[in-house]
């Protein structure tokens, strides 16, 4: 696919010569990697957990990537720019004029070392592209599309009941979040029978943590494939009886003439992609507690009859710009399969193309606000459509469970404020902004008083 989106006089005026790529110097690169790409893969390996990333976190400064890469721009021109990575050449995409080329691309795959960027549970195998067979049933089981899931009806059940249990002592905290979360996915993937199954979840974060770790160096280690094998015997017990309304029983149904699709084989990956729920929801809820207008409107909707429907249009919004904020994954990398042509510049098969989504989202330079939560952009004509804001991603590589991972994160809001006023919440944010650059789950706590 060759594909062009400005002439290569725009490529000379950046300083590299007709169709010639800007390079980051030695200086560039080496600010590149100290305030970008070590901080993200040290994120990546780490997987979390809070006695690794603690020692790296002043490097964790996105307001310094986004320093660099700004710099970057302006002295190449706003030209894709080639910077050595730790894991080789990267195309860095820098200009919003060159998204719309980034999403068309198809024919690209994701790089093999990147998690998949669903913030519900859409989630696919982050390895590889997924084979056209398998990414129609995910397509049918997750109603990929559709605004409100067909299964909607018992899923608000669960999300109602799981609510219940998670706002009892008036706080919320991550841990409680996770709990209730996972055992929502469970029901909702597997079935009523897997809800108190806690050994299954805890094998598929130890398998995914274990998989972050070693997979760019030793591919997947024996550890990662005792567990991954545990947790598929498990949810294959599940399967079998999964009632019809699960995502299980959903893919059970459709025909698999050659018995090579393994339908339920997704399980483990919409399990796992629940996991980004708990922190979007607690981040949604906290800028909520801010902004206190625009909560009792979210309470409002979630009160109002129509509520069952699922829609819930106004938490919707909130989650996404929730997700702009702070999206689940901050950059986006391609490896391309064909030949591409940036402004001029041709660039081989294999070119590793990232996307700083973060500093896009957060680009006061092009985005109003950039620093401030507003939920009601979303509500603007075409804003689904912007390429500069992307928490579901666009085009092919677009999570096929978004709406569903919507209908998830809003459900939980709403269950909490239906019956809860969120009346302060930790971290202290400013209403006006500029929110901070980061807001890690494990320090929130919000305090919830009855309506």
């Amino acid at each position: 696919m060759t594909q062009s989106t400005t002439t290569a006089g725009r490529s000379a005026e950046a300083g590299t010569g007709a169709g010639r790529p800007a390079r980051a110097g030695r200086a560039e690169t080496v600010r590149f990697a100290a305030t970008h790409a070590l901080p993200e893969l040290v994120r990546g390996f780490a997987g979390g957990r809070p006695h690794t990333t603690r020692p790296w976190s002043p490097l964790a400064r996105p307001h310094w990537s986004a320093a660099t890469l700004r710099a970057m721009r302006a002295k190449h021109g706003g030209a894709p720019v080639l910077v050595r990575g730790l894991s080789g050449p990267l195309l860095v995409i820098l200009d919003p004029q060159d998204l719309h080329q980034f999403y068309a691309q198809s024919g690209a795959a994701p790089a093999p070392d990147r998690p998949h960027t669903c913030a519900g549970p859409g989630g696919g195998p982050p390895s590889g592209p997924v084979p056209e067979d398998r990414r129609g049933i995910d397509d049918a089981v997750l109603a990929s599309g559709i605004t409100v899931h067909p299964s909607y009806g018992p899923f608000l059940a669960v999300i109602a009941e799981e609510t219940r249990r998670l706002t009892g002592g008036g706080t919320l905290r991550l841990a409680g979040a996770r709990r209730a979360v996972a055992r929502a996915g469970r029901r909702m993937v597997l079935g009523d029978a897997a809800a108190e199954d806690e050994e299954l979840s805890g094998w598929l974060r130890r398998s995914r943590g274990e998989g972050t770790r070693f997979g760019l160096r030793t591919g997947r280690s024996r550890a990662v494939r005792e567990l991954s094998d545990r947790a598929a015997a498990r949810i294959a017990q599940y399967a079998g009886d999964a009632e019809p309304h699960t995502l299980v029983g959903r893919a059970r149904r459709h025909a698999d003439p050659t018995g090579s699709l393994d339908p339920t084989g997704q399980a483990r990956h919409w399990l796992q992609a629940m996991d980004t729920v708990p922190a979007t929801m607690l981040r949604t809820l906290l800028l909520l507690a801010v902004h206190r207008a625009e909560q009792d409107a979210a309470a409002a909707e979630a009160r109002a009859a129509d509520a069952a429907s699922g829609e819930l249009p106004r938490l919707r919004s909130c989650v996404r710009e929730s997700l702009r904020l702070y999206p689940v994954v901050a950059d986006l990398i391609r490896v391309t399969r064909a030949e591409t042509e940036w402004r001029g510049v041709r660039h081989p098969a294999g070119t590793a193309v990232m996307l700083p989504v973060l500093f896009h989202q957060r680009d006061p330079e092009h985005m109003p606000a950039a620093h401030v939560f507003v939920p009601g952009r979303w509500s603007s004509h075409g804003a689904h459509q912007d390429f500069r804001m992307a928490p579901f991603s666009h085009g092919a590589g677009r999570c096929p469970g978004d709406q569903l991972g919507l209908l998830v994160v809003a459900a939980f809001c709403a269950a909490v404020l239906r019956g809860h006023r969120v009346r302060d919440g930790r971290p202290a944010l400013e209403p006006m902004g500029p929110l901070p650059a980061t807001l890690d789950p494990r320090g929130i706590r919000l305090r919830l008083a009855p309506r």
